[in-house]
């Protein structure tokens, strides 16, 4: 029944900018920490950026700068800006939300089916 559904995703050009979205539904958004990851063929899935129940933000130190994750809890949406980007930044993204009521609850835990961000000229 939970769903998170990516959208955004493309080709862009080097330098270029992208602006992925990730619509949840059948979840308490607020209470949910948003975060975007990222898999390149041949390579482990990576945490690109997260945002916190209060908004407070942090970033893979690649694209520290050049990205920017954003929520808009009203509309239970988390977006993810690309700006610059670089070749090696193409991978499929994936939207993730989880939940830990105390930290000695189980993390309850929602991935979206990710979105391809194909970077070349």
């Amino acid at each position: 029944q939970v769903q998170l559904v990516e959208s955004g995703g493309g080709l862009v050009q080097p330098g270029g900018s992208l602006r992925l979205s990730c619509a949840a539904s059948r979840i308490t958004f607020h209470l949910y920490v948003m975060a975007w990851y990222r898999q390149a063929p041949g390579k482990q899935r990576e945490l690109v950026a997260s945002i916190d129940t209060g908004g407070g933000a942090t970033y893979l130190q690649s694209v520290r700068g050049r990205f920017n994750i954003s929520r808009d809890n009203a509309k239970k949406t988390a977006y993810l800006q690309l700006n610059g980007v670089k070749p090696e930044d193409t991978a499929v993204y994936y939207c993730n939300a989880n939940f830990r009521p105390t930290t000695f609850s189980p993390m309850t835990q929602y991935w979206g089916q990710g979105t391809q961000v194909t970077v070349s000229s």
